[in-house]
């Protein structure tokens, strides 16, 4: 396997990779090109997330500034919502539904490393895919960490930190996060 296909498959793999630093050179001259657009230029900026993301839906916005790992592992749905300085760490799949809102600031991250301070110093890590059903709303300072999955109609409270999956129609707070209550079924 490449270093790319074990990183994808969330296996031990070199992020010094010269395939993996061009990737991520690629995604940065793109999302900084991104973020040094003007609102002016609408058609521009989809091109630029349309080149950047492995997939859209055909309503979404993303606000400057912008910062991701490679970009190719991320997909977002219809009517993407994403407030200023969002930072999502794609080493493996960021998928996020229709109709989710990200606010200011919020980190979602795929990306670890080994416990073992051994292999940890080997500069060797991994990832873990990171899912966002449908109707997500998550809160300003929000961090969601590697191997999260999060149902439909899920809010995340502001500087919560998630560390763990939960399922449809919860709202959800704190470091780490917990329930803090249900919500009606729709």
């Amino acid at each position: 396997m490449t270093e790319k296909e074990k990183m994808i498959a969330g296996e031990l793999y070199d992020g010094a990779d010269a395939e993996l630093v061009a990737l991520r050179a690629r995604a940065r001259l793109l999302f900084e090109k991104y973020n040094s657009t003007s609102i002016a230029e609408p058609e521009l900026r989809r091109e630029l997330i349309k080149q950047l993301f492995s997939g859209t839906g055909d309503k979404y916005y993303i606000e400057p500034n912008f910062k991701c790992d490679y970009g190719f592992n991320i997909t977002v749905g219809e009517n993407f919502y994403a407030n200023f300085d969002c930072v999502f760490l794609d080493g493996c799949k960021i998928t996020i539904g229709d109709n989710c809102f990200v606010a200011p600031q919020v980190a979602i991250y795929t990306a670890t490393h080994p416990l073992d301070p051994a292999v940890r110093n080997t500069g060797l890590e991994y990832g873990k895919p990171v899912t966002i059903g449908n109707s997500c709303w998550i809160g300003g300072h929000a961090t969601i960490n590697p191997g999260v999955s999060l149902g439909n109609n899920v809010v995340v409270a502001s500087g919560s930190v998630v560390t763990k999956s939960f399922g449809d129609n919860v709202v959800i707070g704190g470091n780490p996060a917990k329930i803090i209550k249900a919500l009606p079924i729709g």
